[in-house]
């Protein structure tokens, strides 16, 4: 069974509603992870009161602009970063799509169905680490033997994927034993042999650059901005998904721009 190429209108609408409803849902996940609350235990709620919301209050989106922002009962505001989730979602399974199904003439659905997996997992990571300064491990394994299954069956070579996991997780490591945990936590050095597991070597040290670089330039635009300090701590495994996404999906092209350039 191979995807082909498709410009279908509804093909990426139905992408685009799927990103919504996941995303809502890692929106529950997430904070459910967070305040310790089984996962799977009742509906979604609101994060101030507790009441279990209705099911159109549950709808993407539309049901934040509807009650304006804020819950139906005790009216405080809804998080502003459920809708930004919501649609954030919805975009990046649209651009998976159609980057991977359009970057050759055919594909196979495991490379398709990878990313999106991927993307999830670095979703998950981004607005956690984002919110709460953590790492979660659970996410880190499953995206780790995620991540080796799906490539030792693509064909991917074993001894890239150990090189760049040593790499980029021995590099983090490195950092963490000099500064005693001050400038990145544990949660980094994991995160770093899931990179290299995913990305292979040499791919996840253009991951780790682009990483570095996007931390670099929004660190300093918050601090130029006054809303940080230069000593406050900065979410690094925010820039390390958004480094390793950008690999994903354009590394290759990345690659050869660089090449072209050395010519």
């Amino acid at each position: 069974m191979e995807l082909c190429y498709t410009d279908n209108a509804m093909f990426y609408f139905v992408i685009f509603v799927l990103g919504l409803i996941l995303g809502s849902y890692l929106n529950s996940w997430v904070w459910r992870m967070h305040e310790n609350i089984h996962v799977i235990n009742g509906r979604s709620m609101c994060p101030y009161c507790r009441r279990q919301l209705a099911w159109y209050e549950n709808i993407p989106v539309l049901s934040c602009l509807v009650l304006r922002g804020r819950c139906r009962t005790c009216k405080n505001p809804i998080p502003k970063h459920f809708i930004f989730v919501e649609l954030g979602t919805a975009l990046i399974f649209v651009l998976v799509a159609w980057e991977t199904l359009n970057s050759v003439s055919i594909v196979p659905p495991v490379i398709f169905f990878r990313d999106i997996i991927f993307s999830i997992l670095l979703i998950v990571i981004f607005i956690y680490d984002w919110l709460y300064q953590e790492i979660l491990s659970e996410v880190i394994l499953a995206g780790t033997l995620a991540g080796f299954g799906f490539n030792i069956y693509l064909g991917h070579s074993l001894m890239g994927m150990l090189i760049g996991a040593v790499v980029a997780g021995g590099f983090f490591w490195l950092q963490y034993v000099v500064s005693k945990g001050r400038w990145i936590g544990g949660g980094d050095v994991r995160m770093g042999v899931m990179m290299g597991i995913w990305l292979g070597w040499p791919a996840v040290l253009l991951a780790l650059f682009l990483s570095y670089i996007s931390g670099a330039i929004v660190g300093l635009s918050l601090i130029s901005a006054g809303k940080k300090q230069p000593s406050s701590a900065i979410p690094f495994g925010t820039y390390l998904s958004l480094g390793t996404f950008a690999v994903i999906l354009y590394g290759q092209q990345i690659m050869g721009w660089y090449m072209n350039l050395l010519r």
